[in-house]
C-alpha cells in the first residue's frame, strides 16, 4: 500500500473519536478513515502512514450503510462536520459508543467493573444551550457565511440555517446577523492572513428559562455602526427571549473565541439557566455543560455513584461555575471548588448565594497550585477536567489525598484511559462506570468513572 493509492472498502467500526476502520480485502488489512458510519462502502485515497498503520481520506460514500434508516434533518449534511450520525437511529448511535468505550476502557481498566452503559439524552435534537458560529465562506472568494466548518476543512465555513442540534432561536439570530452584514459587506478574518473584521458569532440559550444571550465576536480592524443590527435583532419573533447583546473584541492571531474588551450593546452580559432545581448565572464564556437536561441525567448518576455524604467535605476540582459543587452541596459538610477561570469562579459564588447554599467555598487559581495552600482535606474528590484530562504534575498530588472514593468525569475517554494508569497505580480500583450522551449525533461522549481505594 502506497501513499496517494485508491482504495474502497466497508467500514467495519468506527472507533473513538470518528475513526472508521476500512477492511481492504485486496491489501488484506485495514485502514483508517475518518468521517464515515459504519457499514458505508467508501472510496478513499491513502494520504498517511502512523505508527505503522495506514489513515486514508474519504473521496466518496459508493453505497450507504444499513444502519442509515433515516433522512438527513437538515440542509446542510453530510458537507457539515458539526454532526455526524444523524440518519443512524439514536439507538444505534448509543450502541456504536457504547462499542467505543468498552474497546478502550477494557483495555485501560485492570480487572473487573460495572458498565452501565450510554445513558440517553432526554432530547436528541435541539440540545445544545451554547453553540459558537463561525464566520468565513464556503468556497474561495465566496460570499460571506457562518455557520460551520465543512468536514475535514480549517477553512470552508457552511451557513448553517436549519441547524437542528440548537433551539430555532439560534438559526433566526444566526441569519439576522449574516444578512446585516451581508448588506454592509463587512469582511470576515482571515486566519492566514490576519486581515478582516467578523470571527465568530457566540450564542447561549437557556434550555429551561429561554434567555439568550448574543456575542458578536469581530476584531478591531474595521468600524460599524451596530444600532441598526441591535434593533433587527430585538424585532425578531423568538420562542425565547434575548437578555443581552454583546460585542467582543478580539485581536488575537490564533483562532480562538476570547475577549480583549466586551461592549454591551443592550441588556446584560449574563443569562440565567436551571438545573436540577437550581439557578446558575452564566457568562459568555464560564463553563456550563452544553446540554442541559443530559447534564441533570449526568450529575444524578454522579450523586448516585458518590452515594451518602453526611458529613463528609467534597473536593470538586475543575469545577466551572459550581454546578456539581452546588448539586452535592445540600447533603455534604462542605464542598470546595477550585477553578482557574476567575470568570467563572465569580459567577460560581454568586449561584451559590442566589441558591441559598453556604457550605460551598470556591477557589481561583490552577488545581496544581491551589491543593498546596489547602488547609481543609478532602473524604471524596470529583474530577471533571477538560478535555485533554489531568496536568501529569497535578494528578499526584491529588492522589496524595488517599481519600476512600474518586468520581471522574470525562468529556474525552482517552484521556480517562490515559490517566486511569497513574489513578489504578495509586491503589484504586474502577468499581463502574457509565456514560451519558451529552452530545448526539456527534463523536462526543460523557463518561462517569467511580473508583475506589484497594
Amino acid at each position: 500500500m502506497k501513499k496517494g493509492q485508491i482504495c474502497e472498502g466497508v467500514i467495519q467500526r468506527v472507533d473513538f473519536p470518528n475513526k472508521g476502520m476500512v477492511y481492504v480485502p485486496e491489501e488484506d488489512r485495514y485502514v483508517i478513515v475518518k468521517n464515515g458510519i459504519p457499514g458505508q462502502k467508501v472510496r478513499f485515497a491513502v494520504n498517511k502512514f502512523k505508527k505503522g498503520n495506514a489513515e486514508g481520506r474519504l473521496l466518496e460514500v459508493l453505497e450507504q450503510s444499513p444502519l442509515e434508516t433515516r433522512e438527513p434533518v437538515c440542509g446542510i449534511f453530510p458537507a457539515c462536520g458539526g454532526c455526524m450520525y444523524q440518519t443512524m437511529p439514536y439507538e444505534e448511535q448509543r450502541k456504536m459508543k457504547e462499542g467505543q468505550i468498552r474497546r478502550i476502557m477494557d483495555e485501560a481498566v485492570e480487572g473487573e467493573y460495572l458498565f452501565q452503559g450510554v445513558k440517553p439524552s432526554p432530547k436528541e435534537f435541539g440540545y445544545r444551550n451554547k453553540m459558537e458560529f463561525s464566520f468565513g465562506d464556503e468556497y474561495k472568494d465566496g460570499p460571506l457565511s457562518l455557520g460551520l466548518h465543512k468536514k475535514g476543512s480549517t477553512y470552508d465555513v457552511l451557513t448553517a440555517a436549519d441547524c437542528k442540534l440548537v433551539h430555532e432561536d439560534m438559526n433566526q439570530i444566526l441569519m439576522c446577523v449574516l444578512e446585516y452584514f451581508q448588506k454592509l459587506g463587512a469582511s470576515y478574518y482571515r486566519k492566514m492572513q490576519h486581515t478582516g473584521y467578523l470571527r465568530h458569532l457566540l450564542l447561549r440559550r437557556g434550555d429551561t428559562t429561554g434567555e439568550i444571550l448574543v456575542n458578536l465576536v469581530t476584531t478591531t480592524q474595521e468600524s460599524y455602526d451596530l444600532e441598526p443590527l441591535v434593533s433587527a435583532l430585538l424585532d425578531l419573533k423568538l420562542e425565547g427571549r434575548i437578555v443581552g447583546i454583546l460585542h467582543i473584541l478580539n485581536d488575537s492571531l490564533s483562532d480562538v473565541v476570547k475577549s480583549d474588551e466586551t461592549k454591551i450593546l443592550w441588556g446584560q452580559d449574563y443569562f440565567y439557566e436551571k438545573l436540577l432545581g437550581l439557578e446558575f448565572k452564566i457568562t459568555p464564556f464560564s463553563f456550563f455543560q452544553p446540554n442541559t437536561r443530559g447534564a441533570e441525567v449526568l450529575y444524578e448518576t454522579v450523586r448516585e455513584y458518590i452515594g451518602d455524604l453526611h458529613g463528609l467535605t467534597v473536593f470538586d476540582l475543575f469545577s466551572g461555575t459550581g454546578t456539581i459543587a452546588q448539586v452535592l452541596a445540600p447533603v455534604a459538610k462542605q464542598v470546595v471548588g477550585v477553578e482557574i477561570v476567575e470568570e467563572a469562579v465569580e459567577a460560581a459564588r454568586e449561584n451559590a448565594r442566589r441558591n441559598g447554599i453556604s457550605n460551598c467555598k470556591f477557589i481561583a487559581g490552577d488545581v496544581f497550585k491551589v491543593l498546596d495552600e489547602l488547609e481543609e482535606k478532602p473524604d471524596v474528590i470529583v474530577l471533571d477536567p477538560p478535555r485533554d484530562g489531568i496536568h501529569p504534575k497535578a494528578l499526584p498530588k491529588i492522589l496524595s489525598y488517599g481519600v476512600d472514593r474518586i468520581v471522574y468525569i470525562s468529556c474525552k475517554m482517552t484521556s480517562l484511559a490515559r490517566d486511569l494508569e497513574m489513578i489504578q497505580a495509586a491503589g484504586y480500583q474502577v468499581e463502574k462506570m457509565a456514560a451519558v450522551d451529552q452530545f448526539c449525533e456527534t463523536v462526543h461522549c460523557e463518561v462517569i468513572c467511580s473508583l475506589m481505594r484497594e
